[in-house]
This record gives structure tokens, sequence and C-alpha cells, in this order.
């Protein structure tokens, strides 16, 4: 009888553990999406691409020529329209809509499609490339149902969120998942701190929000892992430092974001055995800009910044979003650790837009060369000056062949030539272009497709026979 009495206990524990663990779980998404489906927008852009083929000969035809009506196509420019889709949401009555800054970058129409029913014109107020961020306003009088900004900072791991958006052109579409990481930084940019959810996000869903259970907006769906689609890793922009960047654009149509004028770097355990510190944290000045705010503020190379405006500084990382978030022109207590102790610094912030830092081009990094050896060619990655220079498609990647040996199976194609498509896939990534010629190698046929541009911009398959 008392074995009976203690498995009846451990039953109604184990019930009771289980109902306490899943009263916060949701029994359905329904009502929540419901009353959010008129406030997320899809987003369609259109953009003029231009085209020139050029002469692939090193003279021209005289005129009159009976060549010259044949090949006058050479060298005459091309338009053709190319269109984008992305997602956004309403946070104004009035039509305010923000979306990410690629979505409509070098768009000359933007379409805005409210609760898959009405279209709408919109126009440009503001963008932020640096944050991916930009703020649309719908050209129409009628009033329109917005949503609200949530505390991204109250949003824990494990917290469940719903994504709504246009995932490749399929919009209204809701997906669930949770929180799964908080502070990720995927090297997009230099004020990362994104969100990481298992919420199913695709192509597409770019601009769209990431809700929390009350209906409020915690993130801007941005970016994703892998870009053939979901694999249950996505990014979004947190809700308070979009907030931020949106006010701004709102207010004066572009950033003003705060600058101290040093370049920082991490402080390893070493230079903080080196210099006395407790343990490596804060973030160690390499060089100070001249006639910046921290050269006038006496800051010097050398440094290490421990605290800014009364928050700690932690890791490096964490400086330079902290500091963009200040307002322009603030005077800041900055506390610093120089020669073994620690000291304070009045510096009164610059602005980081009209600062030389921002104008400073980055040096353009030699382009990595790969061999493909099984079609004993040499490629490179296709970078975005290749692809403005040479007026390719928007979103064009590929591979940039360099080097073609006599004895290769396409030494008929030329240099400069680019591989977009391999088997009907499009290539990002020279890995990805390796993995297929491999798998074609291991193949009973032996044969790839490749699709390529030639030097005249005009594109085509060709049929490899591999050995």
């Amino acid at each position: 009888m008392r074995k009976i009495k203690i498995v009846l206990l451990a039953i109604i524990f184990i019930n009771y553990s289980f109902i306490s663990y899943s009263r916060d779980l949701p029994a359905s998404f329904a009502d929540l999406a419901e009353k959010l489906m008129p406030s997320v927008v899809n987003i369609s852009t259109t953009q003029t691409i231009v085209t020139t083929n050029t002469n692939p000969f090193p003279f021209e035809f005289p005129p009159g020529s009976p060549f010259e009506d044949l090949f006058k196509e050479f060298g005459t420019p091309k338009e053709r329209k190319a269109s984008a889709l992305g997602s956004g949401f309403i946070i104004d009555v009035e039509g305010i809509v923000i979306t990410n800054n690629h979505v409509i970058q070098g768009a000359e129409d933007i379409l805005v499609r409210v609760d898959g029913e009405k279209e709408y014109k919109a126009k440009v107020l503001g963008t932020d490339p640096l944050s991916d961020i930009a703020v649309l306003k719908i050209e129409s009088k009628e009033k329109f149902t917005p949503v609200k900004f949530g505390n991204s900072d109250n949003a824990r791991i494990g917290d469940w969120v719903i994504a709504i958006g246009n995932p490749f052109g399929l919009g209204g579409t809701v997906t669930s998942g949770i929180i799964s990481a908080r502070n990720r930084d995927i090297g997009m940019n230099r004020y990362e701190d994104f969100i990481q959810t298992d919420a199913s996000i695709n192509v597409g869903n770019s601009g769209g929000p990431l809700f929390d259970m009350n209906g409020d907006v915690i993130g801007i769906n941005t970016a994703i892992l892998g870009q053939s689609g979901s694999i249950g890793i996505g990014f979004s922009i947190p809700a308070n430092s979009a907030k931020i960047v949106i006010d701004q654009l709102i207010e004066f149509g572009e950033t003003k974001r705060g600058w101290l004028g040093v370049r920082i770097q991490d402080v390893s355990q070493e230079i903080a055995d080196l210099e006395k510190l407790d343990k490596p944290r804060g973030a160690l000045v390499a060089s100070v800009a001249k006639n910046s705010p921290s050269d006038k503020a006496g800051i010097k190379a050398g440094d290490i910044i421990l605290e800014f405006n009364g928050t700690l500084i932690k890791e490096m990382k964490e400086l330079p979003k902290i500091v963009a978030a200040t307002e322009v022109g603030k005077i800041v207590k900055v506390k610093v650790w120089r020669n073994k102790k620690e000291i304070i610094k009045k510096i009164k912030l610059g602005r980081l837009e009209t600062s030389e830092d921002f104008k400073v081009e980055k040096p353009e990094e030699k382009p990595e060369l790969t061999r493909i050896d099984e079609l004993k060619i040499t490629v490179r990655l296709l970078n975005e000056s290749d692809a403005q220079i040479r007026k390719l498609p928007k979103n064009t990647t590929g591979l940039v062949i360099t080097k073609i040996d006599s004895d290769s199976p396409i030494n008929y194609l030329n240099v400069n030539n680019i591989i977009v498509e391999a088997q009907k896939k499009k290539i990002r990534s020279i890995d990805e272009f390796k993995r297929i010629v491999k798998s074609t190698m291991n193949s009973n046929e032996k044969t790839i497709l490749i699709a390529i541009y030639n030097n005249q911009n005009q594109r085509r398959y060709i049929g490899v026979k591999l050995d």
C-alpha cells in the first residue's frame, strides 16, 4: 500500500511539473497573427539595369559596310527592368513603414501591399546602410493600422516569437519559434547586436517584423545563415537599437551617430598582464585621429577605455555601439586605464557621419585565387565592384575566371568570363562550386552544365565533359 501511495505522489508531482512548464506554451498563434497581419506589408521594387555589349573586335566597321548591320547590337546599351521583393511593417497611422535598406536600395519605384490587398506607392524618408534600415512613407491619405516597438532588452533566450513577412513572394506568411541567442555578431557591420531566432526566415522576409507574444516588435528580420533558405538560424536587428536610427531618419532624413575618433582593439590576457589590469576587459586604443574629440580630450594610444558615460566596457566590440547611440555634442565621462591606474577624461562627442574616419574608404583587399583542378582553371569570387563595372543584374553572384590552361576542357572560354550557375544551382562561393564539380566527377555521366556571362555580358549555358 505504501508503494502505491509513493507511486501516486510521484505521478501527481510529474503531472504538476509538466503543467507548470507547459502553461506558458501558446495553444495557438491565430488570434495574435490575425491582429498583426494588417500592419505587415509586402514590398516590391523595380529598377532599370543597363547592359552594354562591347565590340568583340579591336576595330570598327566603316559606314556602309555589310558587316555594320550584322554587328550593330554590340556596344549598344540595352535597358531592362529588375525587380525585388521584401517585407516591412507600419509604425504610424499616416503610413510610415520600416524595412531593410537592402530591400529598397537603388529602387526607382516602390510598391507597398497592405494586408495582402491594396497596393500603394511609397517614397523613401531616409536610409541607413550601416544598420541596414530604411524608412518609407506610403503615398496615401488613408489611415493605417500600426504596431509598436517593444523593449528588446527584455527579450530572453527561449522566449516565443513570431515572424510575419513575404518569403519568396508568398505574402502574409506567419512562422513561429524562439529566441535562440542574443548579441550575435556575424560580420556584416560594426554595430551588430543581432537577435538570433529559429523562427523560419527566408529570402523575402527581409525588413519584416519579429514579434513577441504581446504583439510588440522586438526585432527587424535582416539576415539568414545559408543563402539557399531557412535552416533555423535567422537574425534580427534589436528594436531598441533600431528605434534610435528610425527616430533620426524620420526627424532628420539621416543618422547622427556619436564619434570618439579612436581606433580600438581587444585587450588580450597578455596585454592585461603587462598593464597590471585585473582581467582582460575594455577597449585598447590603437590610435587617435588628429583633432578628433578624443585627441582634444587627451586620450592617447595605449590607453584602455574601461567605462563610457557610466557604462562598463566588458569587450571591445561593445564600445562602438554605445558611442554611436549617444547624442552628438554630449559631454561624457570616459574612464581610462593608463600607467596602471584609472583616470577620468571628459569628451565632447563629434558626429561620425561628418568625420574623416567615415569618409575614408577601406583599401580593397586582394582577391583570393583558387584553382579548380578538374576544369584546369583559376577563379576568384565575383565582388560588388565587378558587378557594377560589368553592369550585371542585381544580386548576381558567381566566380570570375582569371586563368584558363591550354588543355582545359573549357579552353574556348575567356579570362573574365563569369560562372554563375552549375547544374542549375546559383553559385555563391568557391567551395560551393568545387563541391558540385567533385559530385559530378563521382557521377556516372561526368557532365556538368555551367551558366556563364561572357565578356559581352551575354548569358549562355555550356555542357562540359569531365575526365
